[in-house]
């Protein structure tokens, strides 16, 4: 085991097959997790991939033992946080929503009961005749309820994950191959709990479970930085109702500004930093080393995390308030001056010529004049100024 992480705990890693993984056991989403953002490409390499596999040695004149023999085909690591006896999904929850997605849409076409019954406690529990989702997730219980008993869906509109969980679930239906239907269902069931592996790896700190997710999605998986800083930040909050409600202000910031473009929560964090803690930039010669102003462009997420305490990051109420605060405030005005940099806004007008004249690095230099304490008024003013000089 490195140094980066806890000597004090374990760090376990074991191969799972998808009926190990699922089967009576409940997970729980962390605060590092994005929303479920599967696409329909997604679902498609997915499909393609388990079919290749699979019908590479089926044969309908097999018995189903045979699928023992079947080759395997590994679906990728999950990443757990063990605390309070709960097992939190630091990141694969893309994978185990699917699979969820996926064992649902089997279970319905499946005719025979037993290969049925076989199914089912890898998508729920149930006691005291309460249905239990294996995938804890308040929010989407009732479009899983939905999916799973057939009935109409509720309405999806306010959640970005439900809407994908409901949409993702129609690519299933409309996309299933035609190959894997009728007789050689119960076998690629068969296969797909059998031979389809992932690597469980779990951690008993939520550091360590950063140190992990940063370190693997570093190495290629697709990660945002945006998605590496909120993971760094909140693992860094001991209380967990503070933990909670940072998650969900950074939740609701990025959301408006994704509003407006899909990198705008990236580079309004760029824009923040670079205002208010870059002291150095690169010089125009050979050989010269990248300063703050580059860094942050670049992987600004490792740049807050190396330069914690020159930031103030030290305590947990430190890293609370970067959100709450600092991320708020410096976001929404962020947010504020893009809308004026689309749209002649009152007293904002020159934030929109110099957008006109394509001048892009306007916004750090616009905020680097404001200051958590200024009122609107105060702000407004400076912003004014900064934008007809420059």
């Amino acid at each position: 085991m490195t140094n980066e992480f806890n000597q004090q705990q374990d760090i376990d890693g074991d191969g799972r097959t998808v009926r190990d993984l699922l089967s009576n056991r409940k997970y729980s989403i962390d605060y590092y997790q994005r929303e479920y953002r599967w696409q329909t490409k997604h679902i498609l390499e997915l499909l393609g991939d388990l079919s290749d596999v699979f019908i590479d040695r089926y044969d309908e004149k097999h018995e189903r033992s045979e699928i023992a023999n079947y080759r395997h085909y590994f679906l990728g690591s999950v990443i757990l946080s063990s605390k309070e006896n709960t097992k939190f999904i630091v990141d694969g929850q893309q994978r185990l929503t699917t699979l969820t997605l996926l064992l649902i849409y089997l279970w319905h076409q499946l005719e025979d009961d037993d290969d049925k019954l076989q199914l089912s406690p890898l998508i729920f529990s149930q006691q005291f005749g309460k249905k239990s989702y294996n995938l804890q997730v308040d929010e989407r219980e009732a479009i899983m309820d939905a999916l799973y008993s057939g009935k109409s869906l509720p309405d999806v509109s306010q959640s970005e994950s439900v809407t994908n969980i409901s949409e993702r679930y129609k690519d299933f239906v409309e996309h299933f191959p035609e190959e894997l239907k009728d007789n050689a269902l119960p076998f690629f069931v068969d296969w797909l709990l059998e031979n389809v592996h992932l690597v469980e790896i779990t951690a008993y700190s939520d550091r360590d479970a950063y140190t992990i997710f940063e370190t693997m999605n570093d190495r290629g998986l697709s990660l945002t930085p945006a998605d590496m800083l909120k993971g760094y930040l909140l693992a860094s909050i001991i209380e967990p109702s503070a933990r909670t409600r940072a998650s969900d202000v950074w939740k609701s910031k990025v959301a408006k500004l994704q509003e407006l473009g899909k990198e705008e929560d990236a580079d309004a964090i760029k824009s923040w930093l670079r205002s208010q803690y870059a002291n150095t930039i690169r010089d125009r010669k050979r050989g010269a080393t990248s300063g703050d102003f580059d860094l942050i462009g670049t992987e600004f997420h490792r740049w807050v995390k190396n330069n914690a305490d020159d930031i103030g990051l030290v305590r947990g109420d430190q890293f609370c308030s970067f959100i709450e605060k600092d991320f708020a405030f410096y976001s929404e005005w962020y947010r504020r001056l893009r809308q004026a940099a689309d749209r002649i806004t009152p007293e904002l007008e020159c934030v929109y010529y110099n957008a006109q004249n394509n001048f892009t690095l306007q916004y750090p230099v616009l905020l680097a004049a404001l200051r958590t304490v200024d009122e609107e008024s105060l702000c407004i003013k400076k912003l004014r100024v900064i934008a007809s000089y420059i």
